[in-house]
């Protein structure tokens, strides 16, 4: 079917991986993709609170009054949670749960065909096992997204993730090593492991249950991808043999923590299963055992029972700790979960106030890294590599850098070795390093 489509990603980068592979499905269906006027609009929707699904309801407002005669699918995890705002959206021709999301180039088949006239397309997730395999990047491309997990058992009382993804199921270690050597075949030069929460990886194809240390080692032998990094990990998750692996330099010197908080009630009425002294345990260990490390965290503040005193302990406890960057979430309440009936809720204002108390001290703390890295030499690999102007970089170690003067081709997908020479920022913006090619291309 030739169609033109194009499709819009909300969210989580599991949502990203997922697009690519909505993408590659609709291309082989014989789908093209068209960015301009596309006939097709898929929009993969995220639902980690409620303001990401008016978000996209907004989106597709804007979208119909564009183009009324386009068809517009709503897919993703609002589509699998938030049937009773979207199943009746005018404007909306298919609402595709994840549940159905492996189906969708099907679906959407025989609707442009006129042989089917139902809209709506949800089944119980936990009653899932697809994972979704066979997601791809796009041409040109030199870090790629791989999903190794999808689903959550932990049921938090302010996530409604699980519901929206189903159980915690797992990529095979056989598979993963193959896809990421075909990754790398291709030109990727960085593979992120990412997943709805890695810490639960597990592989039982053989007998033997694989966890994500075994991952992990198998990728850093059986391929030769250069750089290996990990999404977002729980403080009880950094074991020792996953920090030792950290010796070999292609796992990437960057650690995502997904702490939420570090006060040991907080954690507990969030349904976290490790306390503040754990996440303390946690952050030292990474500057101890894997120094230079940037290491970022997530952090909600405003949950439901924490007063002034209790946020208090969490900002001054991390204010002692080592790490680079906090993500800021003030609390939103989330229809669905369990947070919203707890006793004691923070008002808007207050959360709005201790947002901006914990963005102030990351802020801080960001560009005083940004400055010690002044004068270092780091490998980067180039992220618009089409683009001779405006070039710019990620680093081993998750740093942005903007590139002063270009390197001798912008072909190659290769490591450069950049010096450091200043840090660009305003008052209130992280910005960027500052850095001058000064080997050349590997």
């Amino acid at each position: 079917m030739s169609v033109s489509f194009d499709i819009k990603t909300f969210g989580c980068k599991v949502n990203t991986y997922d697009a690519s592979l909505l993408h590659k499905r609709l291309q082989a269906a014989g789908f093209f993709r068209h960015h301009e006027a596309p006939m097709v609009h898929v929009v993969n929707t995220c639902a980690v609170t409620q303001e990401a699904t008016r978000e996209a309801m907004r989106y597709v407002r804007r979208l119909r009054a564009k183009n009324p005669l386009c068809t517009i699918v709503m897919t993703g995890c609002s589509a699998q949670v938030d049937g009773r705002l979207l199943d009746s959206m005018p404007g909306v021709d298919l609402v595709v749960a994840n549940s159905h999301k492996g189906n969708l180039e099907n679906i959407l088949i025989d609707y442009l065909k006129g042989s089917r006239t139902q809209k709506i397309f949800r089944s119980n997730m936990f009653r899932q096992d697809s994972l979704g395999e066979g997601g791809d990047l796009e041409e040109g491309r030199t870090r790629a997204f791989l999903k190794i997990q999808d689903g959550c058992n932990s049921f938090c009382t302010f996530c409604i993730i699980p519901y929206a993804r189903g159980k915690s199921r797992s990529l095979s270690v056989s598979y993963l090593c193959d896809k990421i050597n075909e990754l790398h075949a291709n030109g990727v030069q960085e593979v992120v492991l990412t997943g709805v929460h890695i810490g639960d990886y597990v592989d039982e194809s053989h007998g033997k249950a694989a966890r994500l240390e075994d991952l992990i080692e198998a990728v850093l032998v059986k391929t030769k991808i250069p750089r290996l990094r990990l999404s977002s990990l729980e403080p009880i998750e950094l074991s020792e043999r996953l920090l030792a692996l950290y010796a070999d330099e292609r796992l990437c010197r960057h650690f995502h923590m997904s702490i939420q908080s570090a006060q040991s009630d907080i954690l507990k009425s969030m349904r976290r299963h490790y306390t503040a002294q754990d996440v303390e345990m946690a952050l030292e260990s990474i500057a101890a055992r894997v120094p230079g490390s940037f290491v970022g965290m997530d952090v909600i503040v405003g949950f439901p029972g924490e007063s002034k005193e209790l946020f208090q302990e969490t900002y001054e406890r991390l204010e002692g700790l080592p790490w680079t960057r906090i993500h800021v979430f003030p609390y939103s309440e989330r229809q669905g979960t369990r947070a919203p009936l707890l006793e004691n809720p923070v008002s808007l204002e207050e959360r709005k106030w201790r947002s901006k108390m914990l963005r102030e001290l990351s802020l801080e703390r960001y560009k005083a890294h940004a400055l010690e890295a002044v004068g270092q030499t780091k490998k980067i690999i180039l992220l618009n590599s089409k683009s001779q102007k405006n070039l710019s970089g990620v680093s081993r170690d998750y740093w942005n850098v903007d590139l002063t003067n270009a390197p001798e081709t912008t072909e190659s997908s290769q490591e450069i070795d950049v010096r450091i020479i200043g840090f660009d920022h305003s008052q209130d913006v992280e910005g960027s390093l500052l850095g001058e090619v000064v080997y050349g291309i590997h």
